[in-house]
């Protein structure tokens, strides 16, 4: 009966002096995991590897499904604990518990074993061979394959004895909050929540801006993008999602600059409020879903002419993927469902006929100079008023 986890890790270990700041840190986001599960677990992290022992009744489908938002971890494990570590006793619970993971059907395996406890009394080789024999008796569908087994045991002894066969594959990257803070341009479309999925995967802290345009867009459209960020929070942890009422701003480019400009001077604006915020919130960059082509906005020329408006860096993970290749993450990470909910985000009047596909930066700045009058104050007044909500997982 599994009574335990053997949580894996791969890049985390190839770290230097610093190791120990993203196991703590690994620790640390499985222990906030499992506070949301039924039952009491003990995390502990011990000669590179992390262990998770349950105090009582758990569920075991519960725990590996919370353990496969933590990112970090690059494989899980359940491990059966054994008390009376003698070869005998270890080689029967070995079976039992294969026999119950495995069935009656054929299978590969071979054995591998750590003796951490130098003072037991079998060293691994030895270990491995008299387990094998133990399988090969008492399992008749099993057979020795020492190049490509289908199933691999594991023995490790300690303190006490740990055994597993099976293991699962994890979510890899880093721990969250073990890179700084970005803030995230989140729409209601499928693109924005898989990249800020995938900075969290490299540790990033995340943080989200989302445009509002009432009455254009709807308090549901709100809602869409409260919900995306809350499935994006299963993997980030709480997010803090800023919410910019940008009606005015949107009416007054719309009034005063060529329609043909409009996405991408929206745009531009846009990047300039959350990089104020950003600044505001500590962050060291923005995130955004573009990805090279997709749209008119996001020609080479476009992206040039956004980043323009930028101090500080803009990441586009997904910059050169295909739309099928965004798609199957998002319904990877549970978002997908949501994000083609038929509530709009950006209202149609504000995007032109023909939009400009190859904008000049220069024609740009020189629009933007019809909008010298207001467009500091009314970003101002966006900026100050704005509405924050906590995010958190459910």
């Amino acid at each position: 009966m599994v009574q335990a986890f053997l949580v894996k890790y791969a890049e985390i270990g190839i770290k230097g002096k610093n190791r120990y700041q993203f196991e703590n840190a690994l620790v640390r986001r499985v222990r906030e995991r499992l506070a949301r599960c039924e039952g009491e677990f003990l995390v502990e992290k011990e000669q590179g590897r992390v262990y998770i022992e349950a105090k009582g009744e758990f569920d075991e489908e519960e725990v590996l499904e919370g353990l496969s938002h933590v990112f970090g971890i690059a494989h899980i494990c359940p491990v059966v604990l054994i008390e009376d570590k003698s070869f005998e006793n270890v080689s029967r619970e070995l079976v039992a518990h294969m026999r119950e993971e495995i069935g009656d059907r054929p299978f590969t395996f071979k054995v591998f074993a750590k003796r951490s406890d130098k003072g037991y009394p079998i060293k691994s080789p030895e270990i491995c061979a008299r387990a094998g024999e133990c399988i090969l008796e008492q399992m008749e569908n099993a057979r020795v394959d020492v190049r490509n087994p289908e199933i691999k045991v594991y023995i490790e002894i300690r303190g006490r004895a740990y055994i597993y066969v099976s293991s699962i594959k994890g979510p890899g990257g880093m721990p969250v909050g073990t890179s700084d803070r970005s803030m995230l341009l989140l729409s209601g479309g499928i693109d924005s929540p898989v990249a800020g999925y995938m900075m969290a995967k490299r540790g990033v802290q995340i943080e989200a801006v989302y445009f509002h345009a009432p009455p254009y867009t709807s308090e549901r459209a709100k809602q869409k993008v409260v919900d995306l960020a809350r499935l994006i929070s299963e993997y980030t942890g709480p997010v803090r999602l800023h919410i910019v009422n940008f009606t005015d701003i949107q009416l007054y480019i719309y009034d005063q600059c060529p329609h043909d400009e409009l996405t991408v001077i929206m745009r531009r604006y846009m990047m300039r409020i959350a990089e104020k915020i950003a600044r505001e919130r500590r962050c060291l960059s923005l995130i955004t879903g573009e990805s090279v082509g997709q749209v008119a906005s996001q020609t080479m020329q476009s992206l040039a002419a956004t980043d323009a408006v930028c101090g500080m860096p803009v990441f586009r993970p997904l910059i050169a993927f295909d739309k099928n290749d965004i798609i199957e993450l998002a319904e990877k990470i549970n978002t997908f469902e949501t994000s083609i909910q038929p509530f709009e985000d950006c209202c149609t009047i504000f995007v032109a006929k023909h939009p400009v596909t190859k904008p000049s930066i220069g024609k740009m700045e020189e629009s933007e100079k019809k909008l010298a009058e207001k467009i500091a104050d009314m970003m101002a007044k966006a900026i100050e008023e704005r509405e924050t909500i906590y995010v958190r997982p459910e």
